[in-house]
């Protein structure tokens, strides 16, 4: 919501402003993949708050600075702080709720991303109108200083840690191991499982998508649909918040209609996802009701498979070794920033708007064909 701002009172262009986002994202999925290995074995609730309370200060620092060398390393660093969430997530989720109920369990929780980015749009859009682009950094800075004290007080570890027994169907996977034990098994389990790298490229030509509409929908709809910003907040706020709800049909179709295999569903998904965009660029022309109607409907499909390529990773690798399994497709999802960022800035500064969506087509084909050639993967729940 701030892109369109900077660019006009900075001086900005979009190829620079891409790269913030490809900067930010290369170090998120590698902070993501780090710290899956810490996640595995550390205190969640210690986690996410030393997560949280960095992203706070570096919105701060973003907030107050105007150079692009200093907007970028901000940003970057940013990324580091803010891929500490979801390792701790990925390790609770596994503790707390059986095999059988992950994929329902886990698209709840995933309507938090949903969630929380819908209402900033929706925020930041009245922000960057009325009291500048730099509140779109402060305002939420404090709203995570919150969430950040709250999760201190009130959030727990395993089920063990607060007296209570483990969850039925995940006790095998549990017990003492040592160092060497524990690296065998997630050696096994995630580095020489075909399925688990499928998924994580999967996740890369996902993540191309979601981030294409996120990052970018502002200032697209702003640009050739004439929209104006708190308007465009709005509308992708629609693709967040459909997007939550696609998230929750993809995980309960997963658990009653598919037997746990995700990678299935998450084929129908992706090929939707192609045809709404599709759709988007071709036939809503400047009606902003069709343009949110196709735009929401992008969301519902693109949702689906973000959600189901964690469930389908982590069942694979089971409680012992989620976070990261996790980890290495964020490794992929958020590499994709160099496409979602940096070279859609590029396309979109030299070539348009339309080379941007010829490009998110090819994106949603080619994510189609990995996910095809997952279908065998099956939902092994957390048995050694």
């Amino acid at each position: 919501m701030a892109m369109p701002a900077m660019n006009q009172t900075l001086g900005i262009n979009k190829q620079n402003l891409g790269l913030f986002l490809t900067l930010h994202g290369l170090l998120y999925g590698v902070s993501k993949f780090a710290n899956g290995f810490l996640g595995d074995r550390a205190n969640a609730r210690a986690m996410m708050v030393a997560g949280l309370a960095g992203s706070a200060a570096l919105n701060i620092f973003f907030g107050m600075n105007s150079t692009v060398l200093a907007l970028g390393l901000i940003w970057m660093l940013n990324g580091w702080f803010q891929g500490m969430g979801y390792p701790p997530c990925a390790r609770l989720t596994t503790h707390w709720f059986s095999p059988k109920e992950l994929a329902t369990k886990m698209s709840i929780w995933n309507t938090s991303h949903q969630i929380g980015g819908g209402l900033i749009l929706i925020l930041c859009g009245y922000l960057v109108e009325h009291w500048g682009w730099r509140s779109c950094f402060f305002v939420p800075a404090g709203i995570v200083l919150l969430g950040a004290w709250y999760l201190w007080r009130c959030l727990p570890d395993t089920p063990p840690s607060v007296g209570l027994p483990e969850v039925e169907g995940t006790q095998g996977a549990s017990g003492a191991q040592s160092r060497e034990q524990f690296n065998a098994f997630v050696l096994r389990r995630v580095f020489q499982s075909k399925y688990v790298w499928l998924a994580s490229l999967a996740n890369f030509f996902v993540y191309t998508i979601r981030y294409a509409v996120f990052n970018w929908g502002p200032t697209m709809l702003t640009e050739t649909k004439h929209v104006r910003i708190v308007h465009a907040g709005y509308m992708v706020a629609g693709f967040e918040l459909v997007g939550g709800i696609g998230a929750l049909a993809a995980g309960w179709l997963t658990d009653r209609l598919f037997g746990g295999r995700a990678m299935r569903v998450g084929l129908v998904y992706m090929a939707l996802a192609g045809l709404s965009l599709l759709l988007f660029w071709k036939v809503a022309g400047q009606s902003e009701w069709i343009n949110l109607v196709l735009l929401c409907s992008t969301g519902f499909f693109i949702y689906g498979p973000q959600c189901l390529v964690a469930v389908a990773v982590a069942n694979l690798a089971t409680k012992r070794a989620a976070a990261t399994a996790v980890g290495l497709t964020s490794i992929f999802g958020y590499g994709s920033t160099v496409l979602s960022g940096w070279g859609l800035g590029w396309l979109a500064q030299n070539f348009g708007w339309d080379a941007v969506f010829e490009g998110l087509l090819v994106v949603a084909g080619l994510g189609a064909l990995v996910f095809a050639a997952s279908w065998p993967a099956k939902a092994h729940g957390y048995e050694d």
